[in-house]
């Protein structure tokens, strides 16, 4: 049975090594001496703030991280944690809405850490549409299990062997950056979800390819997408580090025009 690391030493150690980095590089990044970051991982020294921040940019830990590693050494937090409805973070989710309309007529949704969607412009129907289990619609929705649960999306995605290993790839460097168990548990969960393929072979990412479709049955025709994700730069506040934004772009000149048709039809309906 293991105890578990709750020090800061131990905790800086946990990322070092998920980061694959050995004592002398994270040293050397740090710009200080090998033996000082091995009495602080060890426990024999105590790194003061400073130090503890400082190793944490080295390592790239997200903010929530930091701050559990900033009260694991007997600091307090240094960065905000505010619910998306508070108030103070208005400005930032008007920013949001204004990227998301901005988008249209093409789709583009917010989501949070554990991509579960804060919001969506109206481009975003026909990803819904033919959605035949009713719980994956109802809040929170989490866009991922929404995409590759059989009751969701799964069913109209014209290639879901490659956009499902492109899902999971994606989900498991997440995982590898940030280790929360949530989003471990979910990948889980994705990875019993029917592959979508009709052999035994694996689907396998194309560590060179520049973009990964996603085709999307609707109707008669199918959509190809391309996307792209946007982030807040250098946010000092951890829920907004967790914002992120993803824009589907048409692939092809029938999908532009299909969509341009809807929101067309979407606007004279209102």
């Amino acid at each position: 049975m293991t105890t578990p690391q709750t020090s800061a030493g131990s905790l800086i150690r946990e990322w070092r090594t998920r980061r694959r980095m050995s004592q002398l590089d994270l040293a050397m990044e740090a710009e200080i001496s090998q033996r000082h970051l091995s009495f602080v991982e060890s426990g024999r020294a105590a790194p003061s703030r400073d130090m503890v921040l400082h190793l944490a940019e080295q390592l790239s830990i997200p903010l929530r991280q930091r701050n559990q590693l900033l009260l694991a050494a007997g600091f307090a937090p240094s960065f905000g944690e505010r619910s998306l409805s508070d108030t103070t973070l208005a400005p930032a989710m008007a920013a949001v809405e204004i990227v998301l309309k901005g988008h249209e007529p093409f789709p583009a949704l917010a989501v949070d850490r554990h991509w579960n969607l804060v919001s969506a412009n109206a481009a975003i129907a026909p990803f819904l549409a033919d959605v035949s289990e009713a719980s994956l619609l109802t809040p929170p929705v989490n866009v991922l299990r929404l995409s590759l649960h059989p009751g969701g999306i799964a069913p109209r995605i014209v290639n879901l062997a490659e956009w499902r290993a492109h899902l999971l790839e994606r989900l498991n460097h997440q995982n590898d950056a940030s280790g929360d168990p949530v989003l471990i548990e979910l990948e889980r969960e994705l990875r019993t979800y029917p592959s979508g393929l009709t052999g035994s072979r694996p689907a396998s990412v194309e560590p060179n390819a520049i973009v990964h479709p996603l085709r999307l049955a609707h109707g008669d025709q199918v959509l190809s997408f391309i996307s792209t994700i946007t982030v807040f730069g250098t946010p000092l506040d951890v829920t907004l580090s967790e914002l992120a934004i993803e824009s589907f772009f048409p692939a092809d000149e029938q999908t532009r025009t299909v969509l341009v048709r809807l929101a067309k039809e979407r606007a004279e309906r209102s």
